[in-house]
């Protein structure tokens, strides 16, 4: 389960559902039906996030990562190999560029906390969509940098919001999750 009493030592898990109930895998709206209100902006949180989520996911993947530079490629190996394993390797480009993105984000917003927490990163699929979520230790909202056209970095918001059906954030305890989700639809 994401948020509470993980262990630091890197490590993959792979479950076919969720044994739990969890505010990631269910956020039914007002109504109870599981529909989410009208999106909001993706730069405040969201207690009431723009994905629609279904209540169980039958497809799930979790990999922490100590917030370093090596966190990236290896969130990035660990999308391609799980979306072969689920039949959705149509998805591979569109969710390892997705991934990059919020992992290299989340490994500066947690460093940039002064923490040496994981960033813990799921998978989770239904087989329609493909949600991406990564976790980090920092309680500041994800900026979208407007960066010039000579720069090589500042551009990862920009890249989420272009690639993405929906991305939002919402605020944790010990940090934020940031996430966003693929049609998984060839």
């Amino acid at each position: 389960m994401i948020g509470h009493g993980l262990p630091s030592a890197p490590r993959a898990t792979h479950s076919p559902t969720p044994t739990q109930a969890h505010p990631l895998y269910s956020r039914p709206g007002a109504d109870g039906s599981g529909a989410h209100p009208a999106p909001h902006s993706p730069g405040s949180p969201s207690t009431e996030p723009v994905l629609t989520v279904p209540r169980r996911w039958p497809l799930h993947s979790s990999l922490e990562l100590g917030p370093l530079p090596g966190a990236t490629p290896c969130a990035r190996l660990h999308t391609r190999l799980v979306l072969q394993e689920w039949n959705l390797a149509h998805l591979t480009e569109p969710a390892e560029l997705l991934v990059s993105e919020l992992v290299t984000n989340a490994i500066h917003a947690s460093r940039a906390a002064g923490t040496q927490l994981p960033v813990r990163f799921v998978l989770l699929s239904d087989r329609e969509q493909l949600v991406i979520q990564v976790h980090d230790a920092s309680p500041s909202p994800p900026l979208a940098a407007h960066a010039a056209d000579t720069e090589e970095s500042g551009r990862g918001l920009v890249l989420v919001e272009a690639i993405s059906a929906a991305w939002d954030w919402y605020p944790q305890t010990d940090g934020k999750v940031v996430r966003a989700i693929l049609e998984a639809r060839p």
